[in-house]
């Protein structure tokens, strides 16, 4: 099936050298990362995760969204999610390989990487991450293709497949889980030592992944006539409505907490993301303008998917709310969650983290190579049903 991704319009390899394009420019940066070392990153003694690992973070939560559309599909047998389930779990795909791929950039030397399969260690969660993310990333390839083969040759899908399936279910939740272990597993890290942590990330990821499945439907309607289907849409934007509301209740019990209890290292921390805090004579406030970028998104995507009027077919200003939600989600886990958790330091100390450009431009590049991964599949998966129709 992959020579179904070598045809296409002028439009679809004008948008692969675009990509194609930033993946050069993000290759060249890695490289120039990879001989000087990560002391031409923004990162420090006090911030030792920056926006590589918030990508990350956010990314894990984007793979997990497309259970959203496995578990109506396949448990539930909901039908009408039955042309867009492969969007989710091919979106899983790419989504993981970058997860993977900003670890890689973040080690500064890869290969450490494969300390983690040749020294395990069980009682590390970090062992436990690779497991779930490896694990996921071969079911979606596993499921994604062998349903598309047969509904390729308009035969039932081979009956063990649904095992797998059924498997990915418990792996597309633990994905998310194990990566909250990650921080609130940290006991010096105050803003992140929270039991919550693990249901505000399962919140945000059943968001933020359906609302970006929910863009490229819109997106592919239009540019490929692939048509996901009004009540498929409909119940998707159900679920981003319940689970963004979930996520921003849970955000809001963090600031219940940190405020009526007066505890300084949820406190300081969530002072500093919303209106800076002063120290030593200076104030820090370099993360504000982007967490409330993060609550005007929010506001203005959930007011425009439950407006009745949008979800009644009106496709553009349904896709402008989905990717406000999207981009709200990114701004809160894919920026302030992480970097702002260095701050305060466990000494009371404050360092800001500020990303330099050879930074971005990586950060640029691996996402076009999810991007570029994604286009592929998803063109693949849309000539097949095109060749079913016809």
């Amino acid at each position: 099936m992959f020579e179904k991704a070598l045809k296409g319009n002028n439009y679809y390899w004008m948008w692969l050298a675009f990509l194609g394009f930033i993946i050069a420019i993000g290759g060249i940066s890695y490289l120039r990362q990879y001989f000087y070392g990560l002391g031409i990153t923004g990162l420090s003694r006090d911030v030792s995760w920056g926006i590589y690992i918030a990508q990350f973070t956010f990314l894990v939560g984007v793979a997990a969204g497309g259970v959203m559309l496995v578990l109506p599909y396949y448990i539930h047998n909901f039908k009408a999610f039955g042309r867009i389930t492969i969007l989710g779990e091919f979106l899983a795909i790419p989504a993981l390989l970058m997860c993977m791929m900003f670890i890689m950039v973040d080690l500064g030397q890869p290969l450490r990487a494969l300390n983690v399969m040749l020294h395990p260690t069980p009682n590390s969660m970090m062992f436990w991450d690779m497991c779930v993310l490896m694990g996921y990333l071969f079911l979606n390839i596993l499921c994604g293709w062998v349903i598309l083969t047969a509904e390729r040759k308009q035969v039932a899908p081979p009956k063990w497949i649904y095992f797998f399936i059924y498997l990915s279910i418990p792996f597309a939740f633990s994905i998310h889980t194990v990566t909250a272990m990650l921080y609130c597993g940290l006991p010096g890290r105050h803003f992140w030592l929270s039991a919550i942590i693990a249901p505000r990330f399962l919140a945000s990821a059943f968001a933020a992944g359906p609302c970006l499945i929910v863009v490229m439907a819109l997106i592919l309607k239009r540019v490929a006539n692939f048509d996901a289907g009004k009540e498929a849409i409909d119940k998707m934007v159900t679920i981003i409505i319940y689970a963004a509301i979930a996520n921003m209740f849970f955000l809001s019990l963090e600031f219940f907490v940190g405020f009526y209890s007066q505890i300084p290292g949820h406190m300081h921390t969530l002072q500093y993301l919303f209106s800076g805090v002063e120290h030593h004579g200076h104030v820090y406030n370099n993360l504000v303008p982007f967490m409330w970028a993060f609550l005007i998104l929010f506001v203005i995507g959930i007011a425009l998917v439950t407006y009745p009027g949008t979800r009644r077919g009106n496709d553009l200003w349904l896709g402008v709310g989905c990717a406000s939600i999207f981009l709200a989600f990114w701004l809160d886990k894919g920026v302030g969650f992480v970097i702002g958790g260095f701050v305060p330091t466990p000494t009371d100390e404050i360092t800001e983290y500020y990303p330099h450009l050879n930074e971005l431009l990586i950060t640029a590049g691996v996402w076009a190579v999810g991007f570029f991964i994604l286009t592929i599949l998803y063109k693949i998966a849309i000539s097949v049903e095109h060749e079913i129709e016809a």
